[in-house]
């Protein structure tokens, strides 16, 4: 058996403790080399955050998943204390803007703040010009990974290589795009204010007319343990539908 150093992210972590302990797995938060993400997406976004580039283990809370016998939470826990687990590379997203950085595994997202006012923003894809002034509720610019969430809501599609941008409920149709990795997107807000945003990250930048922010991949990368946990068509939400997280998944 492998002893491994891990952490735990998520708000119901004590249920998880006994299994553990039996295993031997140490409960290091300093130096983890593995963070078990026990929850929904937005805790294992929450866990990248704050363990970048740590190899991350998503089980689902068992309050909200149905299990099927190959991933119920102790099966998932002894396959990673004896190394039997794949690995998934996943791509980040970067923008930069005022300054500052964001990072994310999903997505990055530009917002409208204003409830009642669309933001308005022109695109550029590599310094070429994308349509004309956009109006609506922002714009998503996704990694495969991500294209499964927020990105697939907005365009009823998800990808399993490239860069994705979604218009979120522009007033124009403005068709959605998937780039190449290399790509940069360069966003240019003509009326604001809105907010620039990586995944749940608690750091957004509020941009204002004539402001801008660069977009796309960042160097950064991250791994996925056991991605079978999100996949299976065997394990349903406690509602009874099949959980469905597909975008850009290969195990390594």
């Amino acid at each position: 058996m492998t002893l491994l150093r891990v952490a735990l992210a998520g708000r119901d972590t004590a249920e998880l403790l006994p299994v553990v302990s039996d295993l031997g797995l140490r409960i290091d938060d300093e130096d983890p080399e593995v963070v078990i993400s026990y929850g929904g997406d937005g805790t294992l976004l929450g866990a990248e955050y704050e363990w970048p580039g740590v190899p991350k283990l998503a089980i689902r809370h068992a309050r909200s998943c149905r299990k099927c016998p190959d991933h119920e939470d102790a099966v998932v826990l002894k396959r990673l204390a004896e190394g039997d687990f794949s690995r998934t590379l996943l791509m980040k997203m970067e923008a930069h803007a005022r300054g500052q950085r964001l990072v994310g595994i999903n997505d990055i997202t530009l917002n409208k703040v204003v409830p009642f006012w669309g933001v308005r923003y022109r695109v550029w894809i590599n310094g070429e010009a994308y349509s004309g002034e956009i109006v609506g509720d922002g714009v998503v610019v996704s990694t495969p990974f991500g294209s499964s969430a927020y990105y697939r809501s907005i365009s009823r599609s998800f990808f399993r290589e490239g860069i994705g941008v979604a218009f979120n409920n522009s007033t124009e149709q403005v068709d959605h795009l998937v780039l190449r990795e290399a790509d940069r997107i360069r966003v240019l807000i003509t009326r604001g204010p809105s907010l620039l945003c990586a995944d749940n990250a608690p750091n957004p930048i509020q941009l204002e007319e004539g402001e801008e922010a660069e977009i796309g991949k960042a160097e950064e990368t991250t791994f996925l343990l056991a991605a079978d946990t999100l996949l299976c068509t065997r394990c349903r939400r406690a509602d009874g539908a099949l959980f469905n997280r597909l975008g850009g998944l290969t195990s390594l």
